[in-house]
């Protein structure tokens, strides 16, 4: 497993070669690579470890570093996703809900979040990017589930006092603000999830509840 104490040179060897699948624009290759080293070390120490500071690393300035990021980014998405999938048996909901804040085009997060649960037997529900806040709002009136993340990226999602009075709006519900997005406090009964870690043991502890 990769852990916090493993090795800075087996750290950089995983991010060579996916920088170097980027950097080819072969995407497919990124997924295969993220799909073998997340059932090698788990989803957690993979996306903490590797994947986030590989995307915050890239600038993004021109055309072509652009296109490296477009191509990781896919193939990181790609290869969480398949990562334990059972499509012919998909594992229920489990009472998780996932979605990106309204305008939100940005969610590798909660496809992290989605795959690390998967590896402890939990399923969740994700909807994707920018989800408007009465589409989730219906989407919990009708899937009624008992833990609701909201990613947010950039502050410009990430407007605490919406997810607040969301949160006041399903009582029974316990939701929290995911990623970095959220810069503002988010006060009670809305929650800041802080790591992908940390994500996993709430969802799992609100699922005991």
């Amino acid at each position: 497993m990769l852990t916090e104490g493993a090795p800075a040179d087996a750290v950089e060897i995983v991010r060579k070669r996916l920088s170097l699948a980027a950097e080819d624009l072969d995407g497919d290759r990124v997924a295969a690579l993220i799909a073998d080293f997340a059932g090698q070390w788990g989803v957690p120490a993979l996306w903490e470890r590797v994947c986030v500071p590989m995307l915050a690393g890239l600038s993004g300035h021109t055309a072509t570093e652009i296109a490296v990021e477009h191509a990781l980014s896919e193939g990181v998405r790609v290869g969480l996703d398949v990562h334990l999938r059972e499509p012919v048996r998909p594992l229920p909901a489990d009472g998780v809900l996932l979605a990106g804040a309204e305008h939100e085009t940005h969610c590798l997060g909660l496809h992290a979040l989605a795959a690390a649960l998967r590896e402890r037997g939990r399923g969740s529900l994700l909807l994707g990017p920018a989800l408007p806040w009465v589409a989730l709002a219906s989407a919990v009136r009708r899937a009624r589930p008992h833990t609701v993340v909201v990613w947010s990226q950039t502050p410009v999602t990430g407007r605490a006092y919406r997810l607040v009075r969301f949160a006041r709006d399903f009582p029974s519900v316990r939701v929290y603000g995911a990623g970095p997005g959220w810069i503002e406090p988010l006060i009670a009964p809305a929650t800041h999830l802080g790591s992908l870690p940390g994500a996993v043991t709430t969802c799992l502890t609100s699922a005991r509840r």
